[in-house]
């Protein structure tokens, strides 16, 4: 007898029990799940190799369509598929980032849009190179961090630099505007060539202090790419995650920003990376995250 699947801890995970499809397989549908389990570019510790396995098992606890207490049902006609991991090579980094560009153009291809499930923040850059087509790209990115250095510790391709890659690799990359910036360590070059470029650089302090004004700042009528960087989210709220940051956001600022992002934009992708589920015994980390897109979808689909 097989597991009963309405219940969350019941049957095979796969992304909201999507069927499991492969990357170029013959498929098609609204939304598409990616995982990208590679975190050898982090800068301390370790763990968002696990994330994309536990997003899908948090994922069952919220499977749509959605019935609010507004009596609106959300996600209702949406389809859904899981299109896997991509396979990596435990030690080539550069192999590895051919093999997420391939795998992310081949879900492109047959979706509406795709749910990139990492793995560290490197793995940003190859999937925004399968983003090359998209004419005057946005990059909205909730981070703690800027991810704009050019290099860190003689590396070119860590956690601390896929948006200053992008930024070189991708002409139609316009604009990056990064919301939930603070804590001790900045790199002066990184900050300097990101203003000069003109992007937005949006400290956790305007959140706080003027959240209707940091949302006036988003990009309006364009297609804009998501990144989630959930150290962008108070310790408190999501533990789990390699280099914490406090004063960060609550759920509702994080949601905020996203909500305004898709319901003025056309979003074409959508990434959630840095969580490190082993550093959460509590499992509440991949549960809000997995909750976070799944309301990000309902604004995308609203």
């Amino acid at each position: 007898m097989s597991a009963p699947t309405h219940l969350p801890y019941g049957g095979i995970a796969t992304f909201a029990r999507a069927p499991l499809v492969e990357p170029g397989g013959d498929w098609t549908a609204d939304v598409a799940a990616l995982g990208i389990p590679f975190d050898i570019a982090l800068g301390f510790r370790p763990g968002a190799r696990f994330a994309p396995r536990a997003l899908r098992e948090a994922s069952l606890r919220s499977v749509p369509p959605f019935t609010g207490l507004d009596g609106v049902t959300r996600l209702a006609g949406i389809t859904f598929a899981d299109a896997g991991d991509v396979v990596l090579p435990s030690l080539e980094p550069e192999l590895a980032r051919e093999r997420i560009t391939q795998a992310a153009r081949q879900v492109r291809a047959r979706c509406r849009l795709p749910v990139f499930l990492g793995g560290d923040h490197s793995v940003s850059f190859p999937l925004l190179r399968a983003f090359d087509d998209v004419p005057a790209l946005h990059v909205v990115q909730l981070d703690a961090h800027l991810d704009f250095t050019d290099t860190r510790n003689d590396t070119r391709f860590s956690n601390s630099s896929p948006f200053r890659r992008a930024a070189e690799a991708l002409p139609n990359l316009v604009h990056i505007t990064t919301v939930g910036l603070r804590g001790l360590r900045f790199d002066p070059e990184a900050v300097a060539a990101a203003r000069a470029r003109g992007h937005a650089l949006v400290p956790m302090t305007a959140v706080q202090t003027d959240l209707n004004g940091v949302l006036a700042r988003l990009p309006r009528g364009q297609h804009v790419y998501l990144s989630v960087d959930v150290d962008g989210f108070d310790p408190s709220v999501v533990p789990g995650t390699s280099s914490p940051e406090p004063d960060g956001f609550t759920y509702a600022q994080g949601m905020a920003v996203l909500a305004a992002a898709a319901r003025h934009n056309m979003v074409v992708g959508l990434d959630v990376v840095e969580l490190a589920p082993n550093l959460d015994p509590t499992g509440r980390s991949e549960l809000l995250m997995a909750r976070l897109v799944m309301e990000t979808l309902c604004e995308v689909f609203a």
